[in-house]
């Protein structure tokens, strides 16, 4: 965690957490959300902008400057060159000159000349670098790896890829979803309009999700304290509707941090029954009890545990499941929008390491389903090695179920998070 002073800038803070980011690979997220920091609207926005366009504005430096900048100098250019070039509300003199005076409280007054200088040629030769990027190539224009260019190009084609490319930089609204079991969807956007709130229903499902306009807290939503509303994107419903939880049965969730989809089969389950929430980080499932208390769910117990360890004899003392939903851990390549420093983290040897746990967890809960039992596979990635194939060829190896129904989301067409489910069910002995 980064203690800020209550006098620090907010681009100083921006770019004490890009540099720890840079540098030690923490998420920008977590980085965030542990800090306590004012203007935080202002912050998180050249925070993630940064994430988002790195590859551009180091591209940029590289035009602007003939020699890189050093390891404490880049995050301070990065945060001056994301002003000039994506925050057009950001008045020029104030982008130089605050920035400038905030690498030198960070101990860089050797060199706030050369920033000064890179920052003031940026301004002067804008629009031939803007013309300039626009003839880049699609990585370097759209800011993303060469790696994710060229698979998603051979998978997909190049037009969806720039398609993509785009929607993944595109800022992504804040989506709610009413718990319906104690508030109908009229009555929730009657809330809303009762304080100002400005909304529009999600289009992919509007009778279930709301997406805000830009600015609005979520923590100041009315029925935030109250647990009537979970944030999260409507394509995490459709696990859940795959799953198709009734009341009354023993489900578990096995992967459920930070809890979206747990709220949704709770709702489905009519908060009735037995929803194990497992999950292998201690943190983590902290949010999830957060989520838990928020909510008010009564039918959620919480535990610690590994879904991908085969050894187990039971989980929480059941042998056996009736529903079962593995939303395993992945490249995020379907969250990019997001999550926009999920596109640097991805590499070959990543992906591979991932689809042995994901292999993993679907050899060892598979054992937990009953007998003609339903188990839901699911992934918020666009990599077919971690969806599609990668349950074709489990299924080949001679696992006791049968496929029922897939789903793939493209974001750029569904105007949701990419994803992959799919139900399978469990042959009745």
């Amino acid at each position: 965690m980064i203690n800020f002073k209550e006098n620090d800038s907010s681009r100083f803070i921006a770019a004490q957490i890009v540099g720890q980011w840079l540098d030690e690979g923490d998420f920008p997220d977590r980085l965030l959300s542990d800090a306590d920091i004012k203007d935080r609207a202002f912050v998180m926005e050249m925070v993630y902008g940064i994430a988002r366009w790195r590859r551009l504005l180091d591209g940029i430096i590289s035009i602007l400057s003939s020699r890189q900048p050093d390891a404490q100098l880049r995050p301070y250019l990065l945060v001056g060159l994301y002003q000039i070039f994506k925050m057009g509300s950001v008045a020029t003199h104030a982008a130089v000159y605050e920035t400038v005076e905030a690498a030198k409280k960070g101990g860089l007054d050797y060199a706030a000349g050369f920033l000064n200088a890179v920052l003031r040629r940026a301004l002067r030769e804008k629009d031939e670098l803007v013309t300039r990027i626009a003839q880049a190539d699609l990585g370097t224009r759209e800011s993303h790896p060469d790696i994710l260019v060229r698979r998603w190009t051979d998978h997909f084609g190049l037009l969806n890829t720039k398609k993509l490319c785009k929607n993944n930089n595109r800022r992504p609204q804040v989506v709610l979803h009413p718990d319906l079991n104690q508030i109908s969807m009229d009555d929730f956007k009657l809330s809303l309009e009762k304080v100002d709130i400005k909304f529009a229903p999600h289009p992919f499902s509007p009778e279930s999700f709301v997406e805000l306009s830009h600015g609005v807290r979520v923590p100041d939503v009315p029925g935030f304290d109250d647990g009537k509303f979970s944030v999260q994107d409507p394509s995490t419903s459709e696990a859940v509707r795959l799953l198709d939880p009734q009341p009354g049965e023993t489900i578990l969730d096995a992967c459920a941090a930070p809890g979206g989809k747990m709220a949704l089969i709770a709702g489905r389950m009519q908060d009735k029954g037995l929803l194990v929430a497992m999950d292998l980080h201690e943190d983590r499932l902290q949010i999830v009890q957060k989520n838990v208390a928020r909510l008010k769910l009564k039918s959620v117990k919480v535990i610690e545990g590994d879904a991908g360890n085969g050894r187990q004899d039971d989980i929480d003392g059941h042998t056996e499941f009736d529903r079962i939903l593995i939303d395993v851990p992945c490249t995020n390549t379907g969250v990019i929008r997001r999550r926009p420093d999920a596109r640097w983290r991805f590499s070959e040897d990543r992906l591979d390491r991932l689809i042995k746990t994901q292999w993993a967890i679907l050899c060892s809960m598979s054992r937990f389903v009953k007998p003609g039992g339903l188990m839901v596979y699911s992934t918020c990635s666009m990599e077919p090695e971690e969806g599609a194939l990668l349950i074709k060829h489990w299924l080949s190896k001679d696992n006791p179920f049968s496929k029922e129904e897939e789903v793939e989301l493209f974001p750029p067409d569904s105007g949701t998070d990419g994803v992959y489910a799919v139900a399978l069910r469990k042959d009745s002995e």
